[in-house]
């Protein structure tokens, strides 16, 4: 642990020695987070949520449905109006789909002018997956009063290196905290889904 004499020689040193003395620092908390994470994780993996033998579990109490059986089948009951998708009045883009030949004799109808059949169908789908990656960089601004050598600073959220945005951690944290998964299995579905290798797991 630095002390507050030491950090401020290094500040006095300038910018150059502050990153010499963060740089580090970075790369150690960003370990010991992943380090942290992977122990939380054994924690809370047992034999419901993994492969792990019922005999590997603490003795830790679960909990036990207070709701009485109905007699009722399970699923949907009869009168339930149920939901479906919908089609959009207006679609995002529309694909028309020709016939190239006659089915009859042959003949091409490539010349021929199309007429739009009434039944239409629509397909709801994700757009390809492909994560955004943006640099960032601090640039350095000599003062034309006193010419004091002024560096940016990166900014909030920014870590050393390389590192995943906000919309990614939203997706780990979902797939690890509201379905259990363990980290390095999160990291495997979302490098998979966005063709992303060198995730922190790896």
């Amino acid at each position: 642990m630095l002390t507050h004499e030491e950090i401020r020689t290094v500040y006095d040193q300038g910018p150059e020695a502050v990153i010499a003395l963060i740089e580090p620092l970075c790369a150690q908390i960003a370990a010991l987070t992943v380090r942290v994470k992977e122990l939380e994780d054994q924690l809370a993996t047992n034999s419901r949520n993994s492969s792990k033998p019922p005999s590997s579990d603490s003795f830790t109490k679960l909990t036990r449905s207070l709701r009485q059986p109905s007699g009722r089948k399970t699923g949907g009951q009869p009168g339930h109006p149920g939901t479906t998708l919908h089609q959009v009045a207006v679609p995002d883009q529309i694909r028309l789909h020709e016939p190239a030949q006659c089915v009859a004799c042959g003949a091409s109808l490539a010349e021929v002018a199309g007429q739009p059949d009434p039944e239409r169908r629509q397909v709801f789908d994700l757009p390809p997956l492909k994560l955004e990656v943006t640099e960032h960089h601090v640039m350095y601004k000599e003062c034309r009063a006193c010419g004091h050598r002024n560096r940016g600073t990166f900014p909030a959220g920014v870590a050393c290196g390389a590192s995943y945005g906000a919309g990614v951690k939203r997706v780990l944290t979902s797939l690890n905290q509201g379905h259990l998964l363990p980290s390095a299995r999160s990291g495997e579905i979302v490098a998979g889904a966005f063709e992303q290798r060198g995730y922190p797991w790896e």
